[in-house]
C-alpha cells in the first residue's frame, strides 16, 4: 500500500470528526428570531387563536404588559428521540470510520480502536441533556394602517415562528 495514502486518509477522517463534532454540538443551540407577521384578521379574531394555539403547545403566561399590548409565555420543550438516535448513529458511523484508518495505521493496537465505537451513545446523552430546556415567547399585537390585518412581533424559537405561521396562516411582513 502506498505510505502516502493512509496519512491522507487519517487526515480527512480527522476532518470528518472535527465536523461531525460540531454538527453535535450545534443540535442544541439556541436558534431564538424575532419576527413581524400579519395577520388578515383583526386583533379581537386573532387573540383567541394565539390563545389556543399556545396552550394546546404547552406554552403558559408569565407576564401581561397591557400597555405595551405584550405578552411572555413559558414552555418547556422536549429533546426529540429520533434526533437523539439519528446523532447516536452519526457518532457511531464517525467513529468506525475513524477506527477502521487507525487501525490500518497501527496494525498492532488495531482491535483496541474499535472500542472507541461505545463512546457514540454519548452524543445522544449530550443531545438529550441540552435540548430539553424551558423556551420563551413574547407576543407584541398591534392594529395596522389597515382596518381588519394584524401586525405580530414574536421573538421565539426559530422552529416555533414557522409552526404558528402554518397554524394561523400568518405572512410574514
Amino acid at each position: 500500500m502506498d505510505t502516502a495514502i493512509l496519512p491522507s486518509t487519517l487526515l480527512l477522517t480527522l476532518l470528518m470528526s472535527v465536523g461531525l463534532f460540531f454538527f453535535i454540538r450545534a443540535s442544541t443551540k439556541d436558534r431564538t428570531e424575532t419576527a413581524q407577521l400579519v395577520s388578515q384578521l383583526d386583533e379581537s379574531s386573532l387573540m383567541p387563536q394565539l390563545k389556543e394555539y399556545f396552550r394546546a403547545r404547552s406554552y403558559r403566561v408569565a407576564a401581561v404588559d397591557p400597555q405595551q399590548n405584550k405578552v411572555s409565555m413559558t414552555g418547556f420543550v422536549k429533546p426529540s428521540w429520533f434526533l437523539a438516535i439519528f446523532l447516536t448513529f452519526l457518532a457511531a458511523v464517525g467513529l468506525v470510520c475513524l477506527s477502521l484508518v487507525l487501525s490500518l495505521l497501527f496494525s498492532s493496537q488495531s482491535i483496541l480502536f474499535y472500542g472507541i465505537i461505545f463512546l457514540s451513545p454519548l452524543s445522544g446523552i449530550f443531545y438529550w441533556n441540552k435540548a430539553g430546556r424551558v423556551e420563551n415567547v413574547s407576543l407584541t399585537v398591534e392594529g395596522t394602517d389597515s382596518e381588519q390585518d394584524t401586525k405580530i412581533t414574536v421573538i421565539a424559537h426559530r422552529d416555533e415562528i414557522i409552526s404558528l405561521e402554518k397554524a394561523l396562516q400568518l405572512k410574514r411582513v
